[in-house]
């Protein structure tokens, strides 16, 4: 089935509301985002390597590793914690600036 044919199957104010929201939560990460960079001084993509001489793309991977052991350790919750799904999301869109940056998939220095 065509993703024109699904269209259909999704009333035209749903699949609106559904874009709206889409729109706000992703504009909302972005804000979040560029606000912690404002306030970090980038420090995601360019760490000060005191104690860890880890480059950025594995620190931000250690990251994503560290939140999901917490919720498979029981100590977050997706349902009940949304600054969980929020952490996530940052971290891989992190994960995705740094590919781009950095001919990665998806980059445009290719």
């Amino acid at each position: 089935m065509s993703s024109g044919n699904v269209n259909l199957l999704v009333p035209d104010d749903e699949r609106g509301r559904t874009e709206s929201l889409i729109a706000a939560i992703c504009n909302d990460i972005r804000d979040l985002l560029l606000a912690k960079n404002r306030a970090y001084g980038n420090s995601a993509l360019k760490p000060i390597r005191i104690f860890s001489k880890a480059d950025a793309r594995e620190q931000i991977l250690v990251r994503i590793d560290d939140k999901l052991n917490r919720i498979k350790q029981g100590n977050d919750s997706l349902e009940s914690d949304e600054d969980v799904i929020t952490d996530l999301i940052g971290y891989l869109v992190l994960l995705k600036v740094w590919q781009h940056g950095n001919g990665g998939p998806g980059s445009r220095l290719r």
